[in-house]
């Protein structure tokens, strides 16, 4: 970690609602970083005189703002599935191609064959990816293991992505993402496993838990029961929720006060209402929504009721590879009913309550000196110039890691 002065700011997104708005911009901005850490925020006029002597770094009237923090990703998985992708196009459902042996059992077979060093490289470059477009934190989910060697291996793999590139890791257990195939005429059995024996393996190296609760996933019965058993182990619990129908999983998300509610494609009033009264976290995936073809994610009707908002690049090899936040803020904006600054927010600060991350998604002092300079003077110009990638440099821990 580096002491640093960033100066030569033309537009600051804070996150700050102390600073006025949602976003707390501040124009002619400086930022002191002291130990990787945020010590002072203000206008470059009034910088304190114990920080003018840090190394400088002019941004030359560029915006900056607060890293990237995705939520909800799968970025450890074997083999691809390019070829669902195509026949998606040509009119078959996410649904039957599930039923057909595709989709995440496809993937659990790709990835039990794969070797760790196989898996671990790939999720690496994937999370590079991510990082040189201003991911800074990222959430990386188990869950195409679907036994304990994998599953345990998988969560493995995801942890060692910080040992190799400057991004914090933040690793969720999803043994309950599917019924493997061995398990198909004994599912009660495999809801047992994951109980008894996955969760309790996989405490010591996960913070989260997660359920696919859905339309041939699992029941709100079968989601409650590993839930409860996650938290008896010290695990938060996330759902995968009413993505594909209205499952119940949100209403069990609000009835459980889950940390977050995942997807929330089909949504009645009650729902909305249960999810604002616990005080989860609604994250939406505007670009699953956009893969599948399907009608974009509620998020004006969640946002208006008074939901935290994240936004997620869901990165897996099925329903949306997508590596790049910069994406899922415009397409968000475009057709999710977000403005700019409410996507920027979901990105940034939204993603950081999604993970119960305090000290990351704003500029503040004593958060993390994880910031973006971009190629832009505002930070209006991600959703305006989608596919451009804006991100001039990453900051993390108050160290330039990316150019």
């Amino acid at each position: 970690m580096t002491d640093l002065l960033l100066t030569g700011i033309g537009e600051l997104v804070t996150n700050d609602p102390s600073k006025g708005g949602l976003l707390g911009l501040l124009h002619d901005a400086a930022v002191a970083v002291k130990g990787g850490r945020i010590a002072w925020v203000g206008a470059e006029s009034e910088v304190p005189a114990e920080f003018r002597e840090l190394p400088e770094l002019d941004c030359g009237g560029r915006a900056v703002t607060p890293g990237f923090v995705d939520c909800h990703t799968h970025l450890v998985f074997g083999g691809d599935r390019a070829d669902e992708f195509a026949r998606r196009l040509r009119g078959e459902s996410y649904e039957k191609i599930m039923a057909t042996g595709g989709g995440i059992q496809n993937t659990v077979e790709a990835t039990r064959a794969a070797g760790r060093s196989s898996l671990l490289n790939d999720t690496v470059r994937r999370a590079k990816r991510m990082l040189g477009a201003g991911t800074t934190t990222v959430e990386i989910k188990s869950g195409y293991g679907l036994d304990l060697e994998h599953e345990l291996l998988m969560l493995g793999v995801a942890t060692s992505v910080a040992d190799h590139l400057a991004i914090d890791v933040v690793p969720t257990f999803l043994g309950a993402h599917v019924v493997p195939s061995e398990y198909e005429n004994d599912r009660a059995g495999y809801v047992q496993l994951v109980i008894e024996v996955m969760i309790p393996a996989a405490a010591g190296h996960a913070r989260f838990c997660d359920v696919f609760c859905d339309v041939g996933a699992f029941s709100v019965d079968e989601a409650r029961r590993i839930l409860s058993a996650a938290q008896e182990h010290g695990l938060g619990p996330r759902l995968h929720a009413n993505q594909l129908g209205h499952s119940g999983g949100a209403q069990l998300a609000a009835e459980i006060g889950a940390v977050s509610a995942d997807h929330l494609d089909h949504l009645v009033d009650g729902d909305i209402a249960g999810l604002r009264d616990a005080g989860t976290v609604a994250v939406l995936f505007p670009t699953v929504s956009l893969s599948l073809q399907i009608d974009p994610p509620p998020a004006r009707r969640l946002w208006d009721a008074g939901i935290p908002v994240a936004i997620a690049t869901d990165c897996n090899p099925g329903t949306s590879y997508v590596e790049n936040m910069q994406l899922v803020i415009a397409i968000a904006t475009l057709t999710a009913g977000l403005t700019p600054e409410e996507a920027t927010w979901a990105a940034t600060r939204g993603g950081a309550r999604a993970l119960q991350l305090g000290d990351k998604g704003h500029v503040t002092p004593g958060a993390a000196a994880d910031l973006l300079m971009l190629e832009a003077d505002s930070y209006l110009a991600i959703p305006y110039r989608p596919g451009t990638d804006l991100v001039r440099m990453v900051i993390k821990d108050g160290v330039p890691v990316a150019t």
